[in-house]
Formats: C-alpha cells, structure tokens, sequence
C-alpha cells in the first residue's frame, strides 16, 4: 500500500521559499500564497521601496517573509543574491520560483537589438544562472521544486513580441533540461504558462489595442482573462509534496484558450 493521501500533501509548514519577482504581479500572489500555507519566503525585485513594502504587507506579524534587491539584467547580482537567500535560510532552500520578467511590443522589423538582448536576458538567461546556483543546493539536498513562469508565447509565436516569444519558448525548453538532469536527484523542474493575464505587462495591450483585447477575450473559453489570483493554486500544487511525481511539465494556465 502507498502512502495516505491528505490535505498535508498540500502543506508548504517549514518549506524555504525564493520567488524572483515577487514583488509584485502574478509572482507576488504566489509568494503570499506559500507564506499563508506556512513557508518561509524570500522575494526578489528591483525596486528597494516596493520589494520593502511588499514583504511587510505579506508577512503580517509573523515577520518571515525577506526582501532581497537584485536587477536580473546584470548577472552579477545574482550569485550574492543567492548566497543572501541562503543565508536567511540557514543553507537550505525547498522551492524556487523563476518568475521575473520583461517585455516590449514592437514589429520585428524595428525591433531594437538592446531591448531583445534585455528581455533574452532577464527572461531566459537569469533563469538558468539562478537554477544552476539554487539547483546545485537542491541536488546536495536531494530534494527541491523549480517553478518557472512561461508563457502561451511557449506554445505559439504571437505578434510583435519577438523576444518575449523567443525568451518563453526557451524557458519551455530549458525546464524539460533542467528535469532531465536533476530529477533522479529529488529536484522537480516544471513550468507554469500562463494565458492572457491582467497584468501590467498586458495592460498597454487592453489600452491601445483594444480590438485585439475583445478578439483575445473571445476566444477564451472561460470568457475572461486571468487574474493573479488564479496562478496560486496550481503554483502551490507544483511547490508541495501532492506533485512528487509530475517534473518537466509545462502546463497551460489559460482558461482554456489552448484548447479551442
């Protein structure tokens, strides 16, 4: 017999979570929902007086979620990053959430060479350097989740956002690497693909297109775009125990516009 199934399976109790950006937007509503199921997180961001805000507004009285200021577009802060989170951890880390990211609309045609290499940058090349530290500690521990944030762009090339499909389709690939690697040692690599989302990357699209939002919205079967709330439950699944067995998934998050 295998062992009983419950609600504990679920339970982040005691777990060391680092989520890059969560500060705000749909990586922020992840980190507070490790911390409401009892982890220990550390946010990542570029913005001092945001990240300050956002780990006070999290941590309530418990006082146990950290700020960590890191620009994803240097890679050099990302190894004192890491050793930071570490440090606040005493050494161990159970979960990462890759969940940074950058984004520019413009036609391919006149698309500036500095902002793909930013958005390939932040989007895909932070990614690997940050899982390549924290997996080394996973893998010693035998153990560990690795959560990245892709995107429909995974799935499909869209308009306009060269880099950002470029970027997501790599972090699809990347995690089913990653997977292959390291899941023999105990560590989890899977992704999240978020559909059509209202964020603030996506807002400038509702703004000056507002035809392609109602045709983007048509489409969805759930007929709504998503909110932040809606990554919590399938990011805390991928952090705990119930996914032992799922590693090198990327699975869409979408209201169903895959599908139709």
């Amino acid at each position: 017999m295998g062992k009983a199934f419950n609600l504990e399976s679920f339970s982040l109790k005691g777990k060391k979570a680092i989520v890059t950006g969560g500060t705000r937007g749909l990586c922020r509503q992840i980190a507070q929902a490790y911390h409401d199921l009892g982890a220990e997180v550390v946010i990542w961001g570029r913005s001092e007086d945001q990240g300050i805000s956002a780990a006070r507004s999290m941590a309530g009285e418990r006082n146990d979620v950290h700020f960590i200021r890191c620009d994803l577009s240097d890679g050099k802060q990302i190894a004192p990053a890491v050793d930071k989170s570490l440090e606040i951890f005493q050494g161990r880390v159970d979960i990462l959430v890759n969940g940074a990211g950058v984004q520019h609309r413009s036609p391919a045609l006149s698309f500036e060479e500095t902002w793909w290499r930013m958005i390939l940058e932040v989007n895909l090349t932070s990614m690997f350097l940050v899982s390549q530290k924290v997996g080394k500690v996973m893998c010693a521990q035998r153990r560990g989740r690795i959560i990245n944030i892709a995107s429909m762009c995974s799935f499909f090339g869209s308009i306009n956002i060269p880099a950002y499909a470029a970027s997501k389709g790599g972090v699809a690939q990347l995690t089913k690497a990653l997977s292959n690697e390291w899941a023999g040692m105990g560590v989890n690599v899977n992704a999240i693909a978020p559909g059509y989302m209202e964020t603030e990357i996506t807002r400038d699209l509702k703004e000056k297109n507002p035809a392609q939002y109602a045709g983007i919205t048509a489409r969805i079967p759930k007929g709504r775009w998503g909110s932040p709330e809606d990554m919590k439950g399938l990011a805390v699944f991928l952090a705990s125990d119930a996914s032992e067995y799922m590693t090198g998934a990327v699975i869409p998050l979408d209201g169903g516009y895959l599908g139709k």
